[in-house]
């Protein structure tokens, strides 16, 4: 698909119509919003993992496209599916031995991935440690973006539980972060 194509400027409803005939209109639709579901699967299962989710996430998508009421958002719609992929990938994982872990590649500049790294997996441990109404509302918050309205429909409760869960969530976080030693 290249950038002059028609699909490419097509809101998301009309590619949803199109895209049970139209393989163009579906590839524009993964296009557009793989990034952000990558995004947020990379945050909840890990970087390795993510990838897995994403095409089970789209997958979904391919199935669903012809029956998709579009009682939601499509972004919406995606990211429960993202993150009920997620959990699902959380429950079977098993871990690796490290001896078995495949070699990472060598990065451009070891110590600045290092510390990324570091703080990437000490914001995931702590991410753990919230309650799981929290953590999903943080994450949709601060990893995917969402504005309160659109977690307060994805999520089923009311704008203000919203709030509330990502302000005690935060909080948690940043007593968490402060403790092991990470300043903003």
């Amino acid at each position: 698909m290249t950038l002059d194509d028609p699909h490419t400027t097509l809101p998301d409803h009309q590619l949803l119509r199109l895209a049970p005939r139209d393989e163009r209109a579906f590839e524009a639709l993964v296009t557009r919003h793989a990034p952000a579901v990558h995004r947020l699967a990379a945050v909840t299962v890990g970087p390795g993992a993510a990838d897995d989710v994403v095409q089970e996430v789209f997958v979904a998508l391919h199935r669903s496209v012809k029956t998709f009421r579009g009682d939601a958002q499509l972004s919406t719609w995606l990211h429960r599916v993202t993150l009920n992929a997620c959990y699902r990938a959380l429950k079977t994982r098993k871990t690796v031995p490290l001896e078995d872990a495949p070699e990472p590649a060598a990065p451009h500049d070891p110590v600045q991935a290092g510390e990324q790294s570091d703080l990437r997996e000490r914001l995931r441990r702590a991410l753990d440690t919230l309650p799981p109404e929290q953590r999903e509302a943080v994450t949709l918050r601060e990893i995917a973006g969402l504005e309160y309205a659109q977690i307060a429909e994805l999520t089923g409760v009311e704008l203000g539980t919203v709030k509330s869960r990502i302000n005690r969530g935060r909080a948690a976080l940043r007593e968490w972060l402060t403790r092991a030693g990470v300043r903003p």
